[in-house]
């Protein structure tokens, strides 16, 4: 990334004043091609597209009001992120959801996630400090409310927050990549009650560690938040196999 350019705590990389002029800029085909992705992972993430489902184009996009062309420049970016596969001449499926996946990714996802919180100890700011300790608590409320769908998406601006602000574009961009199958795994094997409350804890003290600055403690922390997590997604899978 050049000097010109960085990485904000919402997670996008921002072009500073006298860059270019921004009526030269492709706005309305860069929030189209964003808000199609946002709306196709979701589809993937809730599993309304099934895992290994063939993906209906045709369908998706009179849904959606766009050509095959935005589509399918889409399609190869959750290819890039593991959620489709593209197959010459076929067409796109959903990727598999399989515990092999996700023991190849999780290991990996967390102790980058871990490295992510130990940089942000350094490099974030008071303020950037605070909106996360704000998302924290908008995160209990709804876990007191029973709101899953909300919970669980503050938690992912939570997380993503604190990966924004170990100022590392490299890192970030790793970890995004991986956090759509992350995200989905979670919402597949619904977690049970007995590890939303212990994550609610393990949140707890992460956000005090972030607060102390204490960046080895919070690596430490992160790590065990996400071998927890993976722990409770097998269980999960378990059962439904089983069930």
């Amino acid at each position: 990334m050049d000097e010109t350019s960085e990485l904000s705590i919402s997670g996008e990389y921002t072009a500073q004043p006298g860059i270019a002029d921004g009526s030269s800029l492709p706005i309305a085909r860069r929030q189209l091609h964003d808000e199609l992705l946002e709306r196709l992972r979701d589809l993937i993430i809730s599993c309304e597209l099934a895992p290994d489902s063939k993906i209906p184009e045709k369908e998706l996009c009179e849904r959606f009001g766009v050509s095959r062309t935005p589509l399918r420049e889409a399609l190869k970016v959750l290819a890039y992120e593991g959620l489709v596969v593209l197959q010459p001449n076929r067409g796109a499926t959903v990727s598999p959801l399989t515990i092999h996946d996700l023991q190849e990714v999780f290991p990996i996802y967390s102790r980058l996630d871990a490295l992510a919180g130990e940089l942000a100890c350094s490099h974030c700011s008071d303020a950037e400090i605070a909106e996360i300790r704000t998302l924290h608590e908008e995160m209990v409320e709804h876990y007191r409310l029973r709101s899953r769908k909300r919970h669980f998406e503050l938690n992912e601006m939570l997380h993503e927050h604190i990966h924004a602000g170990a100022r590392n574009p490299t890192l970030f961009s790793m970890l995004r990549s991986m956090s759509s199958r992350i995200r989905r795994a979670r919402i597949y094997a619904n977690i049970t009650e007995e590890r939303w409350a212990d994550a609610i804890h393990e949140h707890e003290e992460i956000i005090a560690a972030l607060q102390a600055r204490q960046g080895g403690r919070l690596a430490d922390l992160l790590r065990i938040h996400m071998e927890n997590t993976f722990e409770s997604i097998q269980h999960g899978f378990s059962a439904r196999m089983t069930g």
